[in-house]
């Protein structure tokens, strides 16, 4: 199974090519949505990486991806400035599990 990251950022791509994994750039939302809807559906991809700001832009996609589909994993990373909602693991649980956790 393959990794692909989908971003807005040429720096985080950058980076994240540093370690190996495939990226996809995206000019804007219009070009990000369309790529996530054509690499959520790839048979040998096993996990799409966004940040957190590209994850808010097409959240409800992401969220139907997630519940409807086994593969791939969406995983969410922060962007440069680091994390914007510093409770976001915690809602994350809350919401998946339903327990309230710290």
């Amino acid at each position: 199974m393959r990794s692909l990251m989908i971003s807005r950022s040429m720096d985080i791509l950058a980076g994240i090519r540093l370690a190996g994994i495939e990226g996809v750039y995206c000019k804007d939302l219009e070009e990000l949505e369309k790529n996530f809807k054509i690499y959520k559906d790839y048979e040998n991809l096993g996990i799409i990486i966004l940040t957190e700001s590209d994850f808010k832009e097409i959240e409800e996609e992401v969220i139907k991806v997630k519940l409807s589909k086994k593969l791939p994993l969406v995983v969410t990373i922060p962007d440069k400035g680091g994390l914007k909602d510093k409770d976001f693991i915690l809602k994350y649980i809350k919401e998946s599990i339903g327990v309230k956790v710290g």
